[in-house]
């Protein structure tokens, strides 16, 4: 396996004796110096204890460490909850030797249920001890709750000769309809770069991944997306050019993330990008992608390769945006499966199917009304996705 690391982070991942499973529970991400921080966080209503905090501490632009458990959301867990948030990031400080105020905290899991600090009281000198530059794999994994596998991309850049990193891990498979991000999602980067920055190139970048991605269509309480820049890499971001230089970079790490992310879906066979043109507006074009991605009805059918067009057609038109009813051309693939409308026949059909049997393909509409376009990506639903959330708690 390949080793992945970001120059001046320490990474870290250990069994805390959260999950009932007894694997990796609880994790750590250390820059060696102070960094600038920017993060986006749920738009849920309701939001988790780490996230309440971490919305209030990132305001300052300085960030030296994020400690994340699984297992436990802490989330609807009032006053104390809040107290067991800090807590955990004051054990993180502590062990650390550093300001609380610059430990970010976030966790994920089962909604309700108090967290278990003294566990994470007792696990923090270890997790401190298991700090390492290569850690990011273990990390990776102490995040994960019905993830299948650890969700990991790095890549690099260069700004007047001076290279940068950029190493992102995230975890999500449930609970994915995001309105600003995924889950959890943690990116480091040895740039330097300004918190106003960060923030700029961080909301962009969330645009075109995590906010065009559903697995379930339920948007979760805890989502947080925080990235740190500590700037050992010398390389700085002065100019319009260097802007477009990183923020490629960024895109190109969060939009693989989320990709795997969809193909990960709790119970997911097929990765499923379902592609609007022709609409009015991209606004209006976004709408009907996320409502059709988000129909049952239509991922359902994905999930039997059934090339149920009427599904789709019937999810277009419930997206609340202009159409034309008797104006609509469907794809699957490259094959034309909808003329105007209307089916184009049994062959059409048979070819539709067999590109359905694909682990990935695109479902592109045309509502032949103006330029608008978007696109995003949604999994099947499948027989499992009912097993693993029917008995998730026990």
């Amino acid at each position: 396996m390949k080793k992945i690391s970001c120059p001046g982070f320490k990474a870290a991942g250990i069994a805390a004796g959260l999950k009932k499973n007894g694997k990796k529970d609880l994790g750590l991400i250390l820059s060696e110096v102070p960094a600038t921080v920017a993060g986006v966080f749920t738009q849920n209503k309701i939001k988790a204890a780490p996230v309440l905090i971490d919305i209030e501490r990132i305001k300052q632009g300085l960030c030296q460490a994020v400690v994340v458990n699984s297992g436990n959301a802490n989330c609807c867990t009032g006053k104390q909850g809040i107290h067991d948030a800090k807590a955990m990031a004051g054990y993180t400080a502590s062990a650390l030797g550093i300001s609380e105020n610059h430990v970010l905290v976030a966790s994920t899991g089962v909604i309700g249920e108090p967290l278990p600090t003294e566990k994470i009281k007792e696990a923090t000198p270890g997790l401190v001890k298991a700090l390492g530059s290569e850690g990011f794999y273990d990390l990776a994994r102490a995040i994960m709750t019905t993830d299948t596998v650890p969700k990991i991309v790095s890549t690099q850049g260069d700004i007047e000769g001076k290279t940068f990193t950029i190493t992102g891990i995230a975890k999500g498979s449930g609970m994915i309809c995001p309105s600003m991000a995924t889950m959890l999602c943690f990116i480091c980067t040895d740039l330097k770069a300004s918190p106003d920055f960060l923030h700029k190139a961080l909301y962009n970048a969330t645009e075109r991944s995590f906010n065009r991605i559903t697995i379930d269509g339920d948007m979760s309480t805890n989502d947080s997306v925080i990235i740190m820049a500590n700037g050992v890499s010398k390389a700085v971001v002065q100019s319009s050019t260097q802007n477009h230089s990183f923020q490629n970079a960024l895109d190109k790490v969060m939009i693989s993330l989320a990709k795997k992310i969809v193909k990960d879906g709790e119970g997911a066979t097929k990765m499923v990008e379902i592609a609007v043109k022709g609409a009015l507006t991209d606004n209006d074009a976004y709408k009907v992608a996320m409502t059709v991605a988000n129909s049952n009805l239509v991922k359902t059918a994905f999930f039997g390769e059934d090339a149920n067009w009427g599904r789709i057609l019937g999810a277009v038109g419930k997206a609340n945006v202009p159409v034309e009813p008797d104006r609509i051309d469907l794809f699957f693939d490259d094959v034309l499966m909808v003329k105007n409308s209307t089916g184009c026949g049994k062959t059409a059909e048979a070819k539709a199917t067999n590109v359905l049997k694909q682990p990935e393909f695109t479902v592109l509409i045309d509502l032949h009304q103006g330029n608008g376009f978007s696109s995003v990506f949604t999994c099947d639903f499948s027989i499992d996705y009912i097993k693993i959330n029917a008995d998730y708690r026990s």
